[in-house]
């Protein structure tokens, strides 16, 4: 066994948070009463569960960006899709490859600039501007009449080849590892199989409330910009969310075979296992689908950390952000973090000792399809989202959940 424990991180890509059986989501539940997502309730089971995790940004490369460089967006300046973080600019990988780390990457990983499409680029610039311009053409939503099992067959790929790398790890040295793992699912399009799809029991689907009574007018424009053609009626909501549910069942499928591997490595009781996603995914609430917004269905992530030393079976509602691995990776390791990151390690609270950690979150929010800059801040059960030049939002979220 190395002396220090490895971490094998898996990222996920639009997973809200709230949807999994460990969080007691309606849906989660199969229409037999087991869990959809069986390895997420394993691995919250014999570790630790943010309740109440939070993106830094709820779009792809900026909430990346945010994570890997352990700051604030307006820190590390990785504005939209198209700017990441600058050439060079280090991100959590690298004290540990400096620190004699064995350290292997698979998958999405999307925190660098150049990588998204022209619309990534011109949006940003026309959003700013107001300009009430369609943007999006979202597909399907699509379920594949069959019952194949590896339906996001790229992810499959890039977990198999991480299992590879995972099988030759003791074989690999003294040296401890850490492996990141970016899983592309269970980001839209809406795309499943039956295989999955019949797996969701349709009567355990909550359909969200119609539009806010409020309607605000940046999330009128985002609305316009989002460009949904496939209708908002009940049925079509019922079939969007269940392949969404479908996507997430097929994600803990895939964390299942990682921790599979793991188990038969050897490598599991030295070993840190870390579970979250860059952002959620609105799913129709709020008649909208993506991100690109501070509602919690947007904005919340899933965080579940398991491994040597931490409390077992626990649920924290202690809140917690992406900006907070980069210091508990190096916290685990025994490595000194850079001196500029916003976050603050976890590992104090993983083992059952006191934190001084804010009791704060803050995220924010400057690209496509939102007209003016946002920035949330939440605290207690207050949640407050300030939209340059406009009038904020302040939400109760006690009684206001959603």
């Amino acid at each position: 066994m190395p002396d220090r424990p490895s971490i094998l991180f898996i990222h996920t890509d639009s997973h809200d948070g709230r949807v999994m059986g460990c969080m007691g989501h309606p849906s989660m539940r199969k229409a037999d009463g087991s869990s959809l997502t069986p390895n997420m309730d394993s691995l919250a089971a014999r570790g630790t569960l943010f309740r109440n995790a939070y993106s830094n940004n709820p779009i792809c490369c900026p909430s990346r960006s945010s994570m890997m460089s352990g700051t604030w967006t307006h820190h590390c300046e990785a504005w939209n899709n198209y700017k990441g973080l600058a050439d060079g600019r280090q991100t959590l990988l690298d004290p540990f490859e400096r620190s004699g780390y064995r350290v292997g990457v698979y998958g999405k990983t999307d925190w660098t600039s150049g990588n998204h499409t022209v619309r990534a680029r011109v949006t940003a610039w026309t959003r700013s501007a107001w300009i009430p311009r369609p943007s999006y053409r979202m597909g399907g939503p699509v379920v594949l009449d069959d019952a194949r099992e590896r339906v996001h067959e790229r992810d499959w790929t890039d977990v198999d080849s991480a299992c590879a790398w995972l099988r030759e790890a003791p074989s690999g040295g003294d040296g401890p590892f850490m492996q990141y793992v970016g899983i592309r699912s269970p980001h839209p399009e809406f795309y499943t199989s039956r295989h999955w799809y019949d797996q969701v029991d349709p009567e355990a689907i909550e359909i969200p409330l119609p539009s806010d009574a409020d309607d605000h007018p940046a999330l009128q424009y985002q609305r316009l910009n989002k460009n949904w053609l496939h209708g908002l009626d009940e049925d079509t909501v019922r079939h969007v969310r269940r392949i969404y549910f479908a996507q997430v069942a097929e994600v803990d499928a895939m964390l299942g075979q990682l921790m599979g591997e793991l188990d038969t490595a050897g490598l599991t009781d030295s070993t840190h296992i870390v579970f979250s996603s860059d952002h959620g995914e609105l799913a129709m609430e709020h008649d909208q689908f993506y991100k690109m917004c501070h509602y919690e269905a947007s904005t919340r992530v899933p965080l579940i950390v398991a491994g040597p030393g931490v409390g077992e079976g626990v649920a924290t509602d202690d809140l917690a952000s992406l900006v907070d691995l980069y210091p508990t990776f190096t916290d685990i390791a025994g490595i000194d973090p850079p001196d500029d990151l916003d976050g603050h390690s976890l590992l104090p609270e993983l083992r059952g000792e006191s934190s001084s950690r804010p009791d704060w979150v803050l995220s924010e929010y400057h690209d496509t399809s939102m007209p003016t800059g946002t920035f949330m801040l939440r605290q207690g059960d207050w949640k407050v989202v300030r939209y340059v030049g406009l009038a904020p939002h302040l939400f109760d979220l006690a009684n206001d959940p959603d």
